[in-house]
């Protein structure tokens, strides 16, 4: 066995951006390394908001480059590839792989006159019985009804299409295929009866395939133009990004919850079973498909994204770091929001949009920031009391994980509103997640390794910042 670490390269990709990570497992425990970094966002085309797929696969050719070049000069070698982005969205291909056309992103308002179209066949009830998914209006199921034609193509989630291109392989990876709102969540398996009813061809999506399991080799073309091995191979990790980023919480306990902040926020507990009841159905929570066959029960709450707008619309001038300094000086009690709200989706004005459902003028851009910090915290707190009062787990810790677990205010009064502490990292749940998945199923954590494995080793290395409630509140989260 060589003495160099094996090398893994996890590509993660955001709606807002994208990077190419070196992961490497040594001795003390797995490590990254950023080769490449590159924005993303929604483009406006043919009257649509929509993904540029094609430019993004070229900044991960790009990035998996550098990366082979990276590995090759310390001696290592690239071993496999594992791919994650955001989920429900899809590109639509032609039996040569070509696209119909540019994704439609999610934020596009094409489904808006479809959910009731799909409701009035199968209602939500029914759907929400067999799939567990909570309904937001661009959950994949709309965006296929909303699709003029489905014949002759295939729908492959974002990352199974970057796999496509790479290893000319069709498979549709299983935790991203929990968000489709077509998977059974009790089996696991795609639910035809609901293809069938809503009309949607039953192999419009390729077969399943489970993390850990290798996709295939890269193409040869793919491997020439890129500098790698074209035994390289591409192995399914948590592809939808929030599956990766919840493997990685470095959780030793077991009642614990978790917040994977970002552009959105993802709350909720690990469960081994979904629950699909009515409550749990009118409480709008979801049962998403986690690596090893977990259940994330959870809600899709509101998130950074309203900060990230804000910022976008006030320019340079305003900066994250002294933006927060001074959200953080104002005193506690301000107007707050439904940070949840749908009216809070679409890009543009978002400012102007807070200040209205605020019913105040928030004059200072700091006085926004903290009506938005606020709002999340409560809206975090609110969602975790239901996860526990609709599972029967309590919760003694939460964990936030991702980007947000950098912003130390929301951290903060995360702790302070749900009287719990709160561990904030590691920022790079994600990639982590990905890359000790593709380190497990190469052997690199022992045979038989198993998530609380994985669990291990982030915390192994993972930097973290405990916060305790700083202050009497009284607490919105009851483990009863």
């Amino acid at each position: 066995m060589s003495s160099k670490p094996a090398v893994y390269a996890a590509i993660d990709i955001g709606a807002s951006s994208g990077r190419v990570i070196l992961g490497r497992m040594g001795a003390d425990g797995p490590s990254l390394e950023v080769v490449h970094r590159f924005p993303n966002g929604v483009q406006e085309n043919d009257g649509a908001l929509r993904w540029n797929v094609a430019a993004l696969f070229e900044e991960v050719l790009h990035g998996l480059t550098l990366a082979g070049e990276r590995a090759k000069a310390a001696g290592e070698q690239v071993v496999s590839i594992g791919v994650d982005t955001w989920a429900v969205d899809y590109g639509l291909v032609h039996d040569d792989g070509e696209l119909t056309s540019q994704p439609h992103s999610y934020r596009d308002s094409r489904t808006a006159d479809v959910t009731e179209k799909v409701h009035a066949t199968v209602p939500f009830e029914q759907l929400y019985e067999t799939t567990g998914l909570q309904f937001l209006p661009f959950n994949t199921v709309y965006q296929l009804a909303a699709e003029p034609s489905l014949a002759n193509v295939q729908a492959l989630l974002i990352p199974d299409l970057l796999g496509l291109w790479l290893t000319g392989e069709r498979r549709t990876e299983v935790t991203n295929a929990s968000t489709t709102g077509l998977l059974d969540a009790s089996t696991g398996n795609f639910a035809t009866h609901l293809f069938d009813a809503l009309e949607i061809p039953r192999q419009i999506f390729p077969t399943l395939i489970e993390p850990g399991q290798a996709l295939g080799s890269l193409l040869p073309s793919i491997a020439e133009r890129i500098g790698l091995d074209a035994a390289t191979r591409i192995v399914a990790v948590g592809s939808h990004d929030t599956a990766s980023a919840v493997a990685a919480v470095p959780a030793g306990e077991a009642n614990f919850a978790y917040i994977s902040s970002g552009t959105w926020s993802l709350v909720g507990v690990e469960l081994p079973e979904p629950i699909l009841t009515a409550a749990s159905r009118a409480a709008n929570f979801t049962n998403e498909r986690g690596v090893d066959g977990t259940i994330r029960y959870l809600r899709n709450c509101g998130g950074l994204w309203l900060l990230q707008e804000c910022l976008r619309e006030w320019g340079p001038s305003v900066t994250l770091e002294n933006v927060l300094a001074e959200a953080a000086a104002l005193p506690p009690g301000g107007p707050q929001i439904d940070a949840d709200s749908d009216d809070f989706i679409a890009p543009d004005t978002m400012p102007d949009r807070i200040r209205a459902a605020a019913g105040s003028t928030l004059e200072s851009p700091a006085a926004v920031v903290r009506c938005i910090m606020d709002s999340l915290a409560q809206v975090y707190a609110r969602t975790l009391a239901q996860a526990a009062d609709l599972s029967g787990q309590p919760i003694d810790v939460v964990h936030i994980v991702g980007g947000g677990s950098q912003n130390r205010l929301l951290c903060q009064l995360t702790a302070d509103v749900t009287g719990l502490p709160v561990v904030a990292g590691p920022v790079e749940a994600t990639a982590l997640g990905n890359v000790l998945v593709q380190a497990r199923a190469d052997g690199a954590l022992g045979e038989g390794a198993t998530l609380a494995d994985i669990r291990a080793a982030v915390r192994s290395t993972a930097q973290t910042q405990s916060y305790e409630p700083s202050r009497h509140v009284e607490a919105a989260l009851t483990n009863s």
